[in-house]
């Protein structure tokens, strides 16, 4: 059995139930999947800084949350989806993959298992329906419900050193489930703000460590309030789309539409690993999925370079200054705010992807050298 909401694609002006809250500081904003999102409120050097040193405040209401809950919900998504969710403890969080028949990737996504038949789906914003339709077509023959419930969240996250003080300071957050303190990263625990519950996840997209809590769109604002109040005193600031995209470069983590697309296989993006194909059950993808890309497929890798001109996203990659034909191209790329000096992640050729190779980005018009090394750029100290 499956269930669908009446939701169609939205418009090209949507706005975050916390849309009053980023005007009122000051943000400016960019158009992100349709939605009016905050790019930044001071600078961008400023956010990202606070994030590695203290707290940053996210709005993250734009992603979407679909319910997967009924007596076959743990059988289905070992169907649907990459990964082996059958396998997942209860309060657990675990990154998985949504692949076409011929491999490529739908989408990634992190789904919570909130309890034996019961699972959270987060998608990407502008997979919303694309992951929908896909989880709703694979459902037919089990008894699960599908459900997209992304109109009635709101998602904040509260990322940095200070995040874990910060919580717990907030006022009016109680009845959490789980000892913060001790919560394992990629966990998720249920608790209540002023009445009203929510869910507390220790997972992030920037390498520090931090929590997304997720409650009714109605109560986001007061919570929003509530804890940029307890971590007045902790270096929290509120931080928009441009330090999230250099603080997830930096650790590494790909970004649909950049370092994964429809036509790139797991195995290339260096995510060959979150496919199980230990699994017993068949799973969409499955075939293609072990017939690999084809031979000579690029695959994704860093760079670093000297000086302060980044390679950004779409710029060649050539085996030497002279080369007459590109051997790659960067799918993200920027002046690192942390460690001063140019990275990108890049798909190149795979007798380019050892590390230590020299190669040249045209920055510009101007091929200026850059080395192949591992990923991620920067690791949180522990």
């Amino acid at each position: 059995m499956t269930t669908a909401d009446s939701s169609t694609p939205a418009s090209s002006d949507r706005f975050s139930p916390l849309h009053q809250a980023h005007v009122d500081a000051g943000a400016s904003f960019t158009d992100f999947a349709g939605w009016q999102m905050p790019v930044r409120y001071s600078s961008d050097l400023a956010e990202h800084h606070a994030v590695r040193t203290a707290a940053g405040l996210f709005d993250l209401s734009h992603m979407a949350e679909i319910l997967v809950e009924g007596t076959d919900a743990a059988a289905y998504l070992d169907y649907a989806l990459a990964g082996k969710l059958s396998g997942v403890e209860l309060w657990q969080a675990k990154y998985s993959l949504l692949l076409a028949e011929n491999g490529g990737i739908i989408d990634d996504l992190v789904v919570y298992r909130l309890d034996e038949a019961k699972f959270l789906v987060v998608a990407n914003a502008g997979n919303r329906f694309a992951a929908f339709e896909a989880l709703l077509a694979r459902a037919a023959d089990f008894d699960v419900n599908v459900i997209d419930q992304s109109d009635d969240y709101a998602l904040i996250a509260v990322q940095g050193p200070n995040a874990l003080a910060i919580l717990g300071a907030t006022d009016g957050l109680t009845d959490v489930g789980t000892n913060l303190l001790f919560m394992k990263y990629y966990r998720i625990t249920d608790a209540f703000f002023r009445g009203q519950p929510l869910l507390v996840a220790r997972t992030g997209y920037t390498g520090e460590d931090g929590f997304e809590l997720y409650l009714a769109a109605e109560h986001a604002r007061e919570l929003w309030d509530a804890l940029t109040s307890a971590g007045a005193d902790q270096g929290l600031v509120p931080a928009g789309l441009a330090s999230r995209d250099t603080l997830r470069l930096e650790a590494g983590m790909p970004l649909y539409g950049h370092e994964l697309t429809l036509n790139t296989f797991p195995a290339q993006a260096g995510l060959g690993r979150v496919v199980n194909l230990k699994k017993e059950n068949d799973f969409v993808g499955r075939a293609a999925s072990e017939a690999g890309p084809a031979e000579g497929a690029s695959v994704l890798v860093g760079l670093i370079a000297a000086g302060k001109r980044a390679g950004r996203a779409d710029y060649e990659i050539f085996r030497s200054p002279g080369a007459a034909s590109a051997d790659g191209v960067i799918t993200s790329g920027a002046l690192s705010p942390t460690l001063g000096y140019p990275i990108a992640m890049a798909y190149v050729t795979p007798d380019l992807a050892r590390l230590g190779t020299e190669v040249y980005v045209d920055v510009r018009g101007t091929r200026l050298p850059a080395t192949v090394t591992s990923l991620p750029f920067y690791k949180r100290v522990k």
